[in-house]
C-alpha cells in the first residue's frame, strides 16, 4: 500500500508526465501505481486527467497549439490502457453515456477526439458518431443508448449554425438530456442561445463543465 507520500509523488509525476508529453513516463508510472496499491480511478482522475487540464490551459494561453495537444492526448492514453483495464466502474445503468459527433458539415475531428478521451478517462460509457453527423443521427444515437449526454463539435462558423436544429430536436425527442457544446467558433453566450446546457472552452474543463450541467439539470 502507498504512503501518502508515494501517492502524492507518483500522481504529480502522472500529471507533469502528460503535460510534457512523456508517453514512456506515464506508462512507468502507471504500473508504478499499480504497484503501489493506488486506485486506478484514482491515477486516472488526480494523476493523467489533470495533466491534460494543464495543457488545456497552456493552449489557452498560447503555449501549446494543436500538435501539443495531440502529443498529451497520446501520453494520456498511454496510461489508460493500462489503467482503464482495471477500473472498478459502476453498473452499465448508472455510468454516465454521452453520445458525442462532430454537427453535419464538418470533418474536423480532432477537438471531438481530444473531448471522447476526457470522457473515457472518467469512466464514462462514450459513444463516437464521428463527423459531419446529421440531426436525425444524433436523437436515433441518443435514444438508443438512453445517453444523459450528447455533446456536439463543431469547428467551422458555417457548421455551427446547424447546432440550433439539432438541439431543439434532441430536447423535444428527450426533454431531460444534458447538451454541451463545444468547437473554436464557439462562445458560452453562443451555446447558451443556442440552447445547450454546457460549454467547455477547452478538453481540460469538459468533465467538469458537464458534471456541473448534469446537475443543473437534476435540481431543475
Amino acid at each position: 500500500m502507498a504512503s501518502p507520500q508515494e501517492r502524492e509523488e507518483t500522481l504529480k509525476g502522472l500529471t507533469e508526465a502528460v503535460t510534457q508529453f512523456d508517453e514512456e513516463k506515464v506508462a512507468e508510472l502507471s504500473k508504478r501505481a499499480l504497484e503501489l496499491g493506488i486506485e486506478p480511478g484514482d491515477a486516472i482522475l488526480n494523476g493523467l486527467t489533470p495533466g491534460m487540464e494543464r495543457a488545456g490551459h497552456l493552449y489557452e494561453q498560447q503555449e501549446y497549439f494543436v500538435p501539443e495537444l495531440l502529443l498529451c492526448s497520446d501520453a494520456l492514453n498511454a496510461g489508460l490502457n493500462i489503467l482503464k483495464p482495471l477500473l472498478r466502474t459502476e453498473a452499465s445503468d448508472t455510468r454516465v453515456r454521452v453520445v458525442i459527433g462532430t454537427v453535419e458539415g464538418d470533418i474536423h475531428e480532432i477537438g471531438k477526439n481530444l473531448v471522447r478521451t476526457m470522457y473515457e478517462a472518467a469512466g464514462w460509457e462514450v459513444f463516437d458518431l464521428g463527423t459531419d453527423v446529421n440531426m436525425a443521427r444524433f436523437v436515433e444515437e441518443q435514444k438508443r443508448t438512453d445517453a444523459h449526454v450528447v455533446a456536439l463539435s463543431a469547428l467551422m462558423t458555417t457548421s455551427m449554425t446547424a447546432m440550433p436544429e439539432i438541439i431543439t430536436a434532441l430536447k423535444a425527442a428527450s426533454p431531460r438530456v444534458t447538451i454541451m457544446a463545444g468547437g473554436a467558433p464557439l462562445t458560452e453566450e453562443t451555446a447558451k442561445r443556442y440552447g445547450a446546457d454546457g460549454y467547455a472552452d477547452n478538453c481540460g474543463a469538459v468533465v467538469r463543465q458537464t458534471l456541473k450541467a448534469l446537475r443543473t439539470a437534476r435540481e431543475a
